[in-house]
């Protein structure tokens, strides 16, 4: 059996195990349309879209959610690891936050169960926003436009460390990305996409990438070994899911990322390593499948690729409410 196949085999079986239900029906696309949100509680939707974009919530009154998931540039940062408290660099690359609500976990490692998990973590982290959850508390009670906020999503003024996160999820579930020429694709439209990208999604499903990239995000739904056939080199220290688990089998395992709007949260990897999506076609081909595209391959596949960038979240930028003098003040760096 050459290396190819057996790298196939290998990440085939393994997408298997842990996501069998992409392939459980015969003919049918391992990748599925992404439906349009839901919102079953607009005031907290609106509560947290404001605390989403709020530097207030942390130390230096500089860094808000939107710092590292700007979601003017595919939900991301473009940057090879985030900048934090201090302009410390981040170990990690910044994963999109679009269409995150349909990732098994949060994280690259999965330590957040949920979105709701996940709010909190920035807060709190002393290399991203600095402050502490009682801090935040105490700074959204300060200001009576949060206070009836607060009030309006959830029926009375408590404001805690729940609701913050729970509200700031409640955003985040909005933030799909629907109707890309590829979910048109799906649904029937068969002129919503070119011969070439056409012949790139077949390279794509016959190389076996949709082992691991299937699913409506098209990944973010299984934990799976970066570097298969090749080790791969990170740039990063990180080393993956083992960090949450302790199991050194699960070293250098991360969660798959989503390859949804891919053409807009580049560079990519955990380690930010690749620039272009050529390079990172070329990489994953290597290092995961042991093949080498050819130039023509790659172009092709990426061309497939860029048909999975949607309709980006679209709402009226939130108007902050203003501090109040009791308003905790933001500290300088140090």
């Amino acid at each position: 059996m050459s290396v190819r196949l057996t790298a196939s085999f290998i990440v085939t079986t393994l997408a298997l195990v842990h996501q069998g239900s992409a392939y459980a029906a015969p003919n049918q696309e391992p990748i599925q349309p992404i439906q349009a949100a839901r919102v079953s509680n607009p005031a907290a939707v609106e509560l947290g879209k404001a605390l989403f974009f709020d530097p207030r919530l942390s130390k230096s009154g500089f860094i808000s959610c939107n710092s590292c998931h700007n979601l003017s540039m595919g939900g991301t940062d473009n940057l090879k690891t985030s900048i934090g408290h201090g302009w410390q660099q981040g170990p990690i690359n910044a994963p999109t936050v679009l269409n995150s609500r349909f990732n098994l976990a949060q994280f690259w490692d999965g330590r957040a169960a949920d979105l709701k998990a996940q709010a909190g973590g920035p807060i709190a982290n002393p290399g991203e926003m600095a402050f502490s959850h009682e801090l935040a508390v105490t700074t959204l009670k300060s200001m009576p436009g949060y206070v009836g906020a607060f009030r309006k999503a959830y029926g009375s003024d408590e404001i805690n460390t729940d609701r913050i996160t729970s509200a700031i999820a409640a955003f985040e579930e909005t933030l799909v990305t629907p109707n890309s020429r590829f979910d048109q694709w799906l649904k029937g439209n068969k002129k919503a996409l070119t011969t070439n990208e056409l012949a790139g999604y077949k390279l794509f499903k016959d190389s076996g990438c949709v082992a691991c990239h299937n699913g409506p995000a098209v990944g973010g739904n299984s934990y799976q070994k970066m570097g298969v056939v090749e080790a791969y080199k990170a740039s990063s220290p990180a080393e993956g899911r083992v960090a949450v688990t302790g199991k050194d089998a699960d070293r250098f395992n991360f969660k798959v990322p989503t390859l949804r709007n891919v053409e807009l949260t580049y560079p990519y990897f955990h380690d930010g390593a690749a620039n272009t999506l050529p390079e990172a076609v070329d990489t994953m081909g290597r290092v995961q499948l042991g093949r080498k595209f050819t130039a023509d391959e790659n172009t092709k596949i990426v061309a497939f690729l860029k048909t999975l960038t949607g309709d980006q979240p679209s709402f009226k930028m939130p108007i902050l409410p203003p501090s109040a003098d009791a308003t905790p003040r933001p500290q300088p760096f140090n």
